[in-house]
């Protein structure tokens, strides 16, 4: 396993990141710890969660899935940088109880004390902002961040979604206070996807912080997707299916898959190892469902994409170009 350190932070962490969004949903708790074990023992120690995952009525039922996993012992916990993240609303579908959702101070305070219980561990190796908050101010996010600190529950906050301005925002308010800031961001970036070049990962880089691209394969679009649908009529979904609805997204997706046809390499594979080339990725998040797709996801640590190949995936995929350059017109 390769490994590599978390931005400015002291945690060596591996090049992927075990994503748990479909640990209840997709995969039950037995196949989820099945995942869990396999990635441990293959040497991933990052796993990243939400407490809102499991969504519904399940809310936190991925935590709680985590928690019994650690629970097992056999210093899973000890060997395991644990992520997790608060914004989203813990009420009952339905019911948006006034600070239970976003980040003030309140929310902030139940809410890691009820990830902490449905995880069964006393820290937080990673506490994230799932979401930009409008309404609070970063003065009070970060009184209550450091409270968390002194008191053990976190080492470290992370950003997610945050546009680089608020990445900025969000350490100026903490250098002010003396506090740490942000150790990392979550941001939505892949070969199809590359907005985030603009400004969050400059912003990120500026600023000391790891990033950890979430959505490597944009919802399947950059898996095969197509090769799929014509040799076994597995039609795609979510924001692959709208993607493409678009002649050219399509036309672009046709093109990768025959490029990567030609160098012999699996498209997701491929994926995942051109995010590991690029400046200031720690290493991007992966959400196995099977045992098969997380080996799929490690053997694109060994994938070492040749400069011909690199050129020809920027030409389907183009960037927006280096900031600030990338504003002209």
């Amino acid at each position: 396993m390769k490994y590599t350190q978390l931005g400015r932070t002291g945690l060596k962490v591996s090049r992927l990141v075990l994503g748990t969004m479909n640990f209840g949903p997709q995969a039950d708790e037995s196949a989820s710890h099945g995942i869990m074990d396999a990635a441990l023992d293959a040497g991933l120690n990052f796993v990243d969660t939400a407490n809102v995952y499991g969504w519904g009525e399940n809310k936190g039922r991925t935590e709680e899935i985590i928690g019994t996993w650690f629970a097992q012992g056999g210093g899973r916990r000890d060997r395991t940088v644990l992520a997790t993240k608060v914004y989203g609303n813990m009420a009952a579908d339905g019911e948006a109880w006034p600070n239970h959702d976003k980040l003030s101070a309140v929310n902030i305070r139940r809410a890691v004390d009820a990830s902490l219980k449905r995880l069964q561990t006393d820290y937080i190796d990673i506490y994230q902002f799932h979401h930009i908050d409008r309404l609070t101010p970063f003065e009070e996010i970060w009184q209550a961040i450091d409270v968390l600190v002194q008191q053990g529950k976190i080492l470290y906050a992370g950003s997610s979604n945050f546009p680089g301005y608020k990445i900025a925002q969000a350490n100026e308010a903490a250098a002010r206070r003396g506090s740490y800031g942000l150790a990392s961001e979550q941001c939505l970036y892949n070969l199809a996807e590359r907005r985030a070049e603009m400004e969050v990962i400059p912003a990120a880089q500026d600023y000391g912080l790891g990033v950890i691209p979430w959505s490597p394969l944009h919802g399947g679009l950059l898996g095969g997707v197509l090769k799929k649908e014509a040799t076994q009529g597995r039609r795609a979904s979510g924001r692959a299916a709208d993607a493409l609805k678009d002649t050219k997204t399509r036309e672009q997706v046709q093109a990768y898959e025959n490029l990567l046809d030609k160098h012999g390499l699996e498209p997701g594979e491929a994926a995942l190892a051109w995010l590991l080339t690029r400046p200031g990725v720690t290493g991007p998040i992966v959400g196995p469902r099977t045992q098969e797709q997380l080996d799929s996801a490690l053997r694109a640590l060994e994938l070492e994409l040749s400069e011909e190949l690199m050129t020809s995936l920027d030409e389907i995929f183009p960037g927006p170009g280096p900031s600030p350059e990338a504003f002209a017109w």
